[in-house]
């Protein structure tokens, strides 16, 4: 057999390079983040979520490596003040509230967004849930003055996010 196992993979498409395994740094946690919820932590973090027409924003503070992220579903609350985690406008409060308590300046906040696939139609207006929950997001990040250094949103699948605390990163992959 000429080349052996390594030409036979190479044949069938599969990558036989090796790949870099990226370690986490010690101490550092897991964090599963559900719909409707927050993390904000000044230790290295990794947080997952998955996103369909929901929305996450990560903040980060490069000098204090301060940092959280939401995930929120719905862009307003309507009627009385619902305090959920579930609606942007109180996610978005409680993630600055958290984040400003850990030490992080808002002066310094880099923020990303992501998600707001368009999953679920709107009657009301043709707009779809996905593309009003990032439009909250961006307008409150634009009131607040936090600069957003990158977004994945739209579009018509979910996204696999993970969030790295120690560095600010993003991983995302299409679900």
């Amino acid at each position: 057999m000429t080349g052996g196992i390594n030409a036979l993979l190479a044949s069938s498409g599969v990558r036989t390079e090796e790949r870099r395994v990226e370690l986490l740094p010690d101490g550092a946690r897991m964090i599963y983040l559900h719909a409707g919820d927050l993390y904000a932590s000044q230790q290295a973090s990794q947080i997952t979520t998955i996103l369909g027409s929901c929305v996450s924003v990560c903040l980060w503070d490069r000098l204090t490596r301060v940092a959280g992220i939401n995930h929120f579903m719905l862009p307003n609350d309507f009627g009385e003040q619902s305090q959920t985690l579930r609606y942007a406008n109180y996610s978005m409060t409680e993630l600055l509230r958290q984040i400003a308590e850990l030490g992080a300046d808002r002066r310094r906040l880099e923020a990303k967004v992501f998600g707001g696939a368009s999953v679920l139609a709107s009657a009301q207006s043709g707009r779809d849930l996905g593309a009003k929950n990032v439009d909250v997001a961006r307008e409150r990040l634009r009131q607040e003055r936090i600069k957003i250094t990158a977004e994945d949103v739209g579009g018509m699948h979910g996204r696999k996010l993970v969030f790295r605390t120690w560095d600010g990163s993003v991983l995302l992959k299409q679900v």
